[in-house]
């Protein structure tokens, strides 16, 4: 079986499907690995490495996206710059393993079914035990929330740590995290680490313990959150008159903040308001928002994707992937997870796959020229919009 992996095109993107240590342990269970020229050099993975790992050098994307049985890459496939899609090089009857965003983007699982490509889509991968280990969203959180606090800390004018000098004593930061999912409990510990004063809020009252063994304090406000908590563990939507009074109640906490962190997804949804205008203006000047909800509307009014904008003084840092700017570390994890869903799709060397395994049968998208995810198809004939 020929896997390829190709150079990520999309904007920004640094990270690579496969690090040269993947490609040696699927060189030595019989698969033969083709990487295109340049596809982890962003990352610190050279061409050398790759071939030293045992895998096959190609130029140019096209030779790897239709020469090869299963596809790996780390985006949705996309418009070429030359005007071309990716997906109309995969070949029929090929596999993609990648993040497709299937919720947001149903057009391109459709696209995928009539290419007569078998597609598993990473963001699909059930939240059960045994799949823990192949679970690429909560792989990618855990940089992202990591990072978040790094660029908070950059862009605050104080110290995270409470210091006693001679010149006097420097009081600790107050962070805010809102979402205590795996990149809020990330961007706890690491806030934490550098000596921050952390809260942290979340509509589940589960999460409280995590919290708290993170060394934060958990905020409870008075809402009804009984129903709060969706398939999987993740968070559920709520209606416009829950948000409107959590809004109200978080507004005093963010005031008080100097960092708020924000990460409040709802799979398939935009991102829920949990910061509006007055919240911010109450802020003090200096202050910084990090929205890791920018790329699906923002959790903050006033967020606005790929971009650092102030208001009144407060910068709001809308990133939408801060796991590329981890690229080594963000490869090596996603890498380590693709491989263990693939040899979990493996059998003598080829896939061979398993339609009634829980695990499988989540994560996959489109197979035998069909959108088989129910919700995914439901939106992809009700949408008549185009992918990108």
């Amino acid at each position: 079986m020929i896997v390829g992996v190709p150079r990520e095109i999309a904007p920004g993107e640094r990270r690579v499907a496969l690090v040269p240590d993947a490609v040696k342990g699927l060189c030595a269970d019989g698969l033969e690995v083709r990487v295109e020229t340049g596809a982890g050099t962003e990352a610190g993975f050279s061409d050398e490495a790759y071939a030293a790992a045992g895998a096959r050098l190609e130029s140019g994307a096209a030779a790897i996206l239709g020469g090869s049985d299963l596809v790996l890459k780390v985006q949705p496939p996309r418009e070429r710059p030359d005007g071309g899609h990716e997906v109309d090089d995969l070949r029929a009857g090929s596999t993609l393993i990648a993040f497709l965003r299937p919720l947001d983007e149903p057009q391109l699982a459709k696209r995928l079914a009539a290419q007569g490509v078998t597609a598993f889509s990473m963001e699909l991968m059930p939240r059960i035990t045994r799949a823990q280990s192949m679970d690429a969203l909560s792989a990618m959180s855990t940089i992202a929330g990591y990072r978040a606090v790094l660029l908070a800390a950059a862009a605050l004018p104080k110290i995270f740590p409470m210091m006693v000098t001679a010149a006097g004593t420097i009081s600790p930061a107050r962070v805010l995290v809102i979402g205590a999912g795996v990149a809020g409990l990330q961007a706890i510990a690491t806030a934490r680490r550098l000596g921050a004063v952390v809260d942290a809020y979340d509509t589940r009252p589960a999460v409280k313990e995590q919290v708290e063994s993170l060394g934060a304090r958990f905020v409870e406000l008075d809402l009804d959150t009984a129903d709060a908590e969706g398939a999987g563990g993740y968070a559920k939507a709520q209606d416009e008159a829950f948000y409107a009074r959590q809004r109200e109640l978080l507004g005093k906490r963010v005031a008080a903040a100097d960092v708020v962190i924000t990460t409040a997804l709802v799979p398939g949804q935009r991102a829920p308001l949990l910061i509006d205008e007055a919240a911010v203006g109450a802020m003090r000047p200096g202050s910084v928002i990090v929205d890791l909800a920018a790329e699906q509307g923002g959790n903050c009014a006033g967020t606005q994707p790929d971009r650092t904008v102030s208001v009144g003084g407060v910068s709001i840092i809308g990133a939408t992937n801060l796991p590329s700017e981890i690229p080594a570390n963000s490869s090596q994890m996603y890498a380590k997870v693709v491989v263990t869903f693939l040899k979990h799709l493996m059998s003598d060397g080829q896939l061979v796959l398993d339609l009634e395994d829980e695990i499988t049968s989540g994560a996959l998208l489109t197979h035998e020229g069909k959108i088989v995810n129910e919700a995914v198809r439901a939106r992809a004939e009700g949408d008549p919009g185009g992918s990108r």
